[in-house]
């Protein structure tokens, strides 16, 4: 348990500092002038000035914070005149709007940054472009495809993983395709026509795709990366957390998925525990996915969330000004009331779990 919860302290610790630093940074660079810098809601148990900031550290270690000059409309009214060119609520819409949305995005940076330093570590393992079996009544069965057949090119298209041929063949249409096959030190050419199989995807739905009936023997070759093909890797690979997570969102509020799925710091602090035991890299992954689900939580648009304020700040920009205080107080305490019911639903997800040992 102490493993856990000092695991699940650095992953929040590390993803509540660079969301918050991205606010911090764009704010200063907007000329915003920054009053705190916490990390953590509650009492403050440590704290240093630098500046007009007080950088902080307070007791409840589930969020964080950046208080900015005039960023309340009230606030900004009180300020003395030498003073509002430092309000948050005097700055264009546009700068507004870049402020908001730089803690999602630094969020979705961290990822990228850490997939880029993992792959230039470790490369990537991939299966080997071996046949491991053939299915019966394949389409490669009924071609002449063997195991131990090496599959060398497809369509002249080099194939150097399994992966490759995966994704050749799905995309193919069911159209011919010549593949260049080694055999025994030999080289053979057959024409195989992938046809078409019902699967399911990741949510269980029925999907039709392209296979040609072949499985791979399990073997895996490691491949360095150089620079730019980590950085593409990193990139691709969170674009694809990006779209996976909207997409289990979507899903959920369509009810295609069970809102059971969604864990709370319970369910977070123990698979952060889990990866950190089982080492650096497992561990670090972990934070990239949970960066990726930050950002897009943020982006919500919940009146308290960043979202929220994108939302404010869209409706600004087409009706050429501010939400009156009073609408927006009462949209604030709306999704107050909103995000504590989805806090209050993930805890109780968490210690459902955790009683019928699913945790």
């Amino acid at each position: 348990m102490g493993h856990s919860l000092f695991a699940f302290i650095i992953v929040i610790g590390v993803l509540v500092f660079v969301h918050e630093l991205g606010h911090f940074l764009v704010a200063r660079a907007c000329g915003v002038g920054v009053e705190v810098f916490s990390l953590g809601f509650g009492p403050k148990i440590f704290k240093i000035n630098r500046g007009m900031t007080e950088y902080c550290i307070s007791a409840i270690p589930l969020g964080g914070y950046v208080k900015m000059t005039g960023e309340e409309p009230g606030a900004a009214q009180a300020l003395d005149e030498k003073d509002l060119h430092l309000s948050f609520t005097h700055k264009s819409v546009g700068q507004r709007a870049l402020i908001a949305a730089a803690g999602p995005a630094f969020n979705f940076f961290l990822a990228i940054v850490i997939f880029y330093f993992l792959y230039q570590i470790s490369g990537v393992y991939m299966g080997l472009p071996q046949v491991g079996q053939v299915m019966d009544d394949s389409a490669a069965m009924a071609a002449g495809i063997k195991k131990g057949d090496v599959i060398k090119e497809i369509d002249n298209t080099p194939v150097h993983s399994f992966e490759d041929i995966s994704r050749i063949v799905s995309k193919s249409d069911g159209k011919p395709r010549v593949f260049l096959v080694e055999r025994e030190g030999d080289v053979h050419s057959f024409t195989i026509t992938p046809r078409i199989r019902e699967d399911k995807n990741l949510f269980g739905e029925p999907v039709s795709r392209f296979v040609i009936g072949i499985i791979g023997t399990g073997e895996t070759f490691h491949r360095p990366l150089n620079p730019v093909e980590a950085g593409v890797r990193a990139v691709s690979d969170t674009y694809g957390m990006i779209k996976l997570t909207i997409l289990s969102v979507v899903k959920m509020f369509t009810g295609a998925v069970s809102a059971d799925n969604l864990g709370g710091p319970i369910m977070i602090a123990k698979m952060a525990g889990d990866q950190a035991k089982a080492g650096f890299e497992n561990f670090v992954w972990f934070i990239a996915l949970i960066s990726v689900n930050l950002g897009i939580i943020n982006l919500f648009p919940i009146p308290v969330l960043d979202g929220g304020h994108l939302l404010f700040l869209s409706i600004e920009a087409v009706k050429g000004s501010p939400v009156s205080t009073q609408v927006r107080e009462r949209m604030v305490q709306f999704g107050a009331v909103l995000l504590m019911t989805l806090i209050i639903y993930v805890f109780y997800n968490d210690i459902v779990k955790l009683f019928n040992g699913g945790l």
